[in-house]
């Protein structure tokens, strides 16, 4: 059975990983800006709080695991009232030893160990409009550990080093995905596949992009009038039902071009477009540029 969410996370391809040890120890408080990159953390021991940008503020225990898809600006802090010290998220995720917050020196109060990772250029844009903010799941031990198996295997100068890396970072956002599905979850694809009836149309899309779909065989692969489709599905993903098929081909059609895999006739008919020409058409209004200049542009 085709995976939407496997579909989606393999386009990701992440590229480049990055961990680190975090610590707080007294009185202590840091205010990060918007980073942008996707981001997670395993709390190992202790506790924090946490409050992200437009989110409602946590507190962090042992075992808990955080996934912030586009990591916007946050506060993080101990139990104690202070004024928050202003960090530069770039910068700080430039240093390669273990960040320590607060007091120097004894033991920390919390011990953290996070990361960051680039995606392949193009696609995370489609990835991270469909998850939610935030992600916080509570005390599983497994997704501490692949944390655990990150950090040491960024540490380690091993062979195949960045594809052990990059399939790590896939198992984690798995992982915490499945345990964030829920009813209540935010509009996106979660929710979306959490929806028995909108899962089965939009496993339909990813099984056969280059069909000529309808409303009307997308409405009835839902068991759904049109009407009630098309509402149920905007409602549950936050976008049309045509809206998301078109962002799907034009992610599978990006990865194609990047990865060079035939040529523009080829890779049109393969996400649904009759030519060559059509298809230029509708990927430079989707993208902002030719087919083209988007397969030779270097990466960012």
């Amino acid at each position: 059975m085709v995976d939407p969410l496997s579909d989606v996370i393999g386009l990701l391809r992440p590229r480049a990983v990055f961990t680190k040890g975090i610590s707080g120890a007294g009185r202590w408080g840091v205010r990060y800006g918007d980073f942008g990159y996707p981001s997670f953390a395993a709390v190992i021991e202790g506790a924090c709080r946490l409050a992200v940008d437009g989110q409602a503020a946590l507190t962090l225990d042992a075992g808990d695991f955080i996934l912030l898809p586009t990591t916007p600006g946050f506060t993080m802090t101990g139990f104690e009232p202070v004024a928050p010290e202003p960090v530069d998220p770039h910068a700080a995720a430039q240093a390669t030893a273990e960040l320590r917050h607060g007091r120097q020196d004894g033991p920390p109060d919390v011990r953290i160990l996070g990361g960051y990772f680039v995606t392949e250029a193009g696609n995370g844009d489609l990835f991270l409009s469909l998850l939610p903010k935030q992600i916080h799941v509570r005390g599983v031990e497994r997704l501490s550990v692949l944390v655990r198996l990150l950090i040491g295997e960024a540490a380690a100068a091993q062979p195949g080093r960045g594809l052990v890396l990059a399939r790590l970072v896939e198992i984690l956002l798995v992982e915490a995905l499945r345990l964030a599905q829920a009813p209540d979850a935010p509009a996106g694809l979660l929710r979306g596949l959490g929806d028995g009836r909108l899962a089965e149309a939009i496993r339909r899309m990813h099984a056969d992009p280059a069909r000529p779909w309808t409303m009307a065989e997308l409405a009835r692969a839902a068991a759904l009038s049109r009407s009630a489709f098309f509402e149920r599905f905007s409602r549950h993903v936050g976008v049309p039902p045509m809206e998301y098929l078109l962002a799907w081909r034009m992610a599978l059609a990006k990865d194609l071009l990047r990865r060079g895999e035939g040529g523009l006739a080829e890779v049109a008919a393969r996400v649904g477009y009759g030519s060559a020409s059509t298809f230029s058409t509708a990927f430079s209004r989707h993208v902002g540029q030719p087919p083209g200049r988007y397969a030779r542009a270097p990466l960012p």
